[in-house]
């Protein structure tokens, strides 16, 4: 039986505010500012999602998730990233890895990565060995480096 192989790329980004929940890789991390979105702007989890989407052909998450439907105001991006699974199991899509990079100048993430890894594979039913995540300031520059927002790229691999 011959699989086949697809890859998707993924980028997300959004807003820091003062004052705001900051949640990434699935869970919360203490920190001065928070990302701003539709729902709780989870940057990290909807860089995998648009990879994954990408990937099997199935467009993108605004397409899935558009901020005009209230419903998905606020909404906990764990339970999209749920659905996009489920969308790439309706396919006959397996998830074979995820390679993913967040940018941002502060917190410091690397504290955090276990924990987001082992949160994040769950809401898959993946290994954790199939999932890298891993972070970078941008050295002061740009919008990340003066801690106006923070970036996600994930590239995934996915195969039937």
């Amino acid at each position: 039986m011959a699989y086949k192989f697809r890859v998707g790329f993924g980028f997300d980004v959004h807003k820091l505010e003062t004052g705001k929940d900051f949640w990434l890789g699935g869970i919360k991390i203490e920190h001065t500012k928070g990302a701003v979105g539709h729902s709780d702007a989870d940057v990290l989890i909807h860089a995998i999602c648009d990879a994954l989407l990408g990937a099997a052909n199935l467009r993108d998450i605004g397409y899935h998730f558009p901020p005009s439907d209230d419903s998905f105001k606020g909404i906990d991006s764990k339970i999209l990233l749920k659905k996009v699974v489920e969308l790439l199991h309706n396919k006959n899509y397996s998830i074979g890895n995820i390679d993913a990079t967040i940018a941002l100048q502060k917190p410091k993430i690397n504290p955090y990565i276990p924990e987001m890894k082992s949160v994040l594979c769950k809401v898959m039913n993946i290994d954790e060995d199939d999932l890298s995540i891993k972070a970078t300031t941008t050295e002061k520059l740009g919008f990340e480096g003066r801690e106006e927002g923070v970036s996600a790229y994930a590239t995934v691999l996915i195969f039937k």
